[in-house]
């Protein structure tokens, strides 16, 4: 399997926004919250956020956390692509003209956070950017799954015209509401965007005042924001990498809130304390079980298919996660995306499982207990696991049980977590667990773009039915017909994944009610996102929702 570097990066800057901690909703009875509890909309000071990670001074080239990023930086449409439809933002509005062809008026008045003007020359620049430079978490939207092939601005100075390859009907939902804008008058000049250091300028509701690596960022209001003065004068993020040590800072009060969702076990620790209130918020993500489909025997489909079938996920979601996850029953991509077949299916099947070894030849010759491949020869099958995740090294420790059953003999290989990270990017690996976040699991584009990007699938390598399908997809004029196709490419994968979905993690955030009540949820983000620290106003009309508060 050839892992794409620039993939991996992606991958694990995704999995930072989505941090897995087994947490869940307790079995006691919930309520929805009301954003009326932060009082009309009145300002607090400071706010402490814990933070679980750096990812330096919001260069998204760099280091992408993507919910921190949106504190900086605006786009077109939000708040996301995971949702139905996505609200006019830096735009005005967006036009489809043709099949191919988007109109896009940008607002007036918008400033970036060193005074000068926002123009739809940033938005061009931007899109150019992305496109024709070093590849990033967004570059694809621009320059493959949609291909936009010309931006032009119109007399009026404020209307831009995107010319796409190949249809893009989804382009205003998809694209326009994934980028974030850069500003020209700055990002011009960089001709290396990976070495470039500055702390990130861009329009959003915060400005990004201070970044100490390793200790801490500072944000502060920018009290003109064109959709509405923050609620919060200062948020302040202390890294604290360690989830011992954030837990105890919340509890004690040198923070405010967790990024960091809460584990199962600590769920009761805060529900007793009246200070404390819990959110349950929909989660985007999914831990996976990932396969090395370029060497044997993960290279043979019907073998990938035949260890799907082998997890017991509800097992897992039971007796590792206390059964506060959804076990992964209906696979890849997330079953929350607007964008996923309803009836996707990952059935736990052991009967099916040993049949289809049988058939390929994988027998156990010698009376072992465990198969041998169909030359004769010993089977062992790695799973590497990263010992920052403990859970996750527990849910390997599972499957290894799980998987006697069938007659195949894994094992988990517990990596420290710079270890496990080099060796996924050597491509030094047969089976792993981790995490894929929203932009991964969520979004119709990139499950496009993973074929070809050296994660579910490298370019060149022979796949002639999913080929047929994205062409097929390529060539739809309108989003349902893309959708129709779009739940065949589905079924197709997850009947021979290469990265088998194992659960979608509950998310619970534990904060201070205290000091500030404000919090809503933006579908992917939880309910760390700028709209928590927005005008009531404005949050509403982000599509977001008031938490679920577990009594």
């Amino acid at each position: 399997m050839k892992f794409n570097k620039n993939w991996l990066f992606v991958l694990l800057t995704m999995a930072l926004s989505f941090a897995l901690a087994a947490c869940g909703s307790s079995d006691k009875d919930v309520k929805e919250s009301s954003t009326e509890s932060k009082g009309s909309d009145s300002t607090i000071e400071n706010l402490t956020i814990g933070l679980k990670s750096d990812v330096g001074p919001l260069n998204i080239y760099t280091g992408n956390l993507d919910w921190l990023t949106d504190m900086v930086y605006d786009k077109l449409f939000s708040p996301s692509p995971y949702v139905d439809e996505p609200t006019p933002w830096l735009a005005e509005s967006a036009t489809q003209i043709d099949e191919d062809t988007w109109e896009v008026v940008v607002r007036d008045g918008i400033k970036w956070h060193d005074g000068e003007d926002f123009t739809a020359e940033d938005v061009k620049f931007t899109y150019e950017y992305y496109r024709d430079g070093p590849a990033n978490r967004h570059t694809h939207h621009v320059s493959d799954v949609p291909k936009i092939d010309e931006i032009n601005i119109q007399e009026d100075g404020k209307t831009l015209t995107f010319e796409c390859g190949y249809a893009c009907p989804s382009l205003k939902i998809i694209t326009f509401a994934d980028l974030p804008i850069l500003p020209k008058h700055i990002w011009g000049n960089v001709e290396n965007p990976r070495k470039y250091a500055d702390l990130a300028i861009g329009t959003g509701p915060y400005k990004l005042t201070e970044y100490v690596a390793d200790r801490h960022y500072v944000l502060e209001a920018n009290v003109d924001y064109f959709m509405g003065e923050p609620t919060v004068k200062k948020l302040t993020l202390p890294i604290i990498p360690d989830a011992t040590a954030m837990f105890n800072a919340l509890k004690s009060g040198q923070i405010d809130v967790s990024s960091r969702t809460v584990p199962a076990e600590l769920i009761s620790t805060f529900s007793s304390d009246d200070n404390f209130k819990l959110a349950s918020a929909t989660n985007l993500s999914i831990v996976q079980f990932g396969l090395n489909y370029e060497i044997a025997p993960f290279s043979n489909e019907v073998f990938r298919q035949a260890m799907s079938l082998s997890i017991d996920r509800q097992a897992i979601v039971d007796t590792v996660l206390l059964g506060q996850s959804r076990a992964g029953e209906k696979g890849y991509p997330h079953p929350d995306s607007p964008w996923t077949n309803p009836e996707l299916s990952t059935p736990y099947d052991v009967t099916k499982a040993n049949s289809l070894l049988d058939e390929l030849g994988y027998k156990d010759t010698n009376g072992d207990g465990f198969r041998e491949t169909p030359d004769g020869q010993a089977l062992s099958i790695s799973i590497k696991v990263s010992a920052g995740e403990p859970i996750y090294v527990r849910v390997a420790e599972l499957m290894v049980e799980q998987f006697k059953a069938v007659g195949l003999s894994l094992n988990a290989a517990t990596l420290d977590p710079t270890t496990y990270s080099a060796h996924i990017s050597e491509d030094n690996f047969e089976t792993y667990v981790s995490l894929i976040g929203p932009h991964g699991v969520a979004d119709p584009d990139q499950f496009v773009q993973s074929h070809s990007a050296s994660y579910l699938w490298t370019a060149g390598l022979p796949y002639p039915e999913m080929d047929a399908i994205i062409a097929d997809w390529k060539a739809a004029s309108t989003i349902e017909d893309r959708k129709l196709i779009a739940f065949d490419m589905q079924t197709l994968y997850n009947n021979q994944p290469t990265a088998i979905a194992l659960y979608y993690p509950d998310e619970v955030y534990a904060y201070n009610a205290v000091k500030y009540d404000g919090y809503v949820e933006s579908l992917g983000y939880g309910i760390i996102n700028k709209f928590s620290f927005l005008p009531e106003a404005t949050q509403k009309a982000a599509s977001t929702t008031a938490p679920v508060i577990i009594e």
